[in-house]
């Protein structure tokens, strides 16, 4: 079960989720795609967390997955590399018609989405351009080079799926565990780490939500 709200300027629904095991909502995702498509509903953004997993997708080089980690792997139809879900991360799921909404980047369009909550929430972040032939860098960052925020969506049918995780105080070290994102050496870092360094106290995921409901025009 989950709240739903409607936010009026974009049109899209929120549904506030706790945790959820992965497998399961992408089941419900899935279902939200077809009933998408079908015009049964409008777009969506779903807010949720995983209990701890590493999805990867299917051109993820088996040399980038842990080889002794107690944490389930499991493949994904999204784009991107591996990553690591859990506790202290906050889930996004869009399904979005892109036919109805017309043409856009839609990955960028998170991304900015995402920089302009994490500014409501006071921090200062960034995206970056991908140099030809280069690992993807998309997501979201901060100036000095950590990664806070990965996207990895799919569309199929004009209709988005997947969608994007923030940070907020998970363990990062379970990132170094694997070759998070495709990208040796990456830093992965959390609203909790970024506020410590300002000296003050970490946002709740309430206010988290929030603010980027807020960004998507969900709130």
């Amino acid at each position: 079960m989950g709240e739903v709200s409607r936010g009026a300027a974009e049109d899209i629904e929120r549904l506030d989720l706790g945790e959820v095991p992965y497998e399961e909502a992408v089941e419900r995702m899935t279902g939200w795609v077809g009933q998408r498509r079908a015009g049964e509903i409008p777009d969506r953004l779903a807010l949720l967390s995983h209990p701890p997993v590493i999805t990867y997708g299917s051109r993820t080089p088996p040399a980038e997955l842990p080889t002794d980690s107690p944490i389930p792997l499991v493949p994904v139809d999204r784009g991107g590399q591996a990553t690591y879900h859990g506790p202290g991360q906050l889930i996004g799921y869009l399904v979005l018609n892109l036919r109805e909404r017309g043409p856009a980047d839609i990955v960028r369009q998170v991304e900015h989405a995402l920089i302009d909550a994490c500014a409501t929430l006071g921090f200062e972040t960034l995206r970056r351009d991908t140099p030809p032939g280069a690992q993807s860098l998309v997501g979201v960052w901060t100036p000095d080079g950590a990664k806070l925020a990965s996207i990895g969506m799919r569309i199929r049918g004009g209709v988005t799926s997947h969608g994007f995780a923030l940070n907020i105080a998970p363990d990062l070290a379970e990132f170094t565990r694997f070759t998070a994102c495709g990208l040796p050496g990456v830093t992965m870092t959390s609203l909790a780490e970024l506020a410590a360094r300002q000296g003050r106290s970490v946002p709740s995921e309430e206010e988290v939500r929030d603010a980027v409901a807020k960004a998507l025009g969900a709130a």
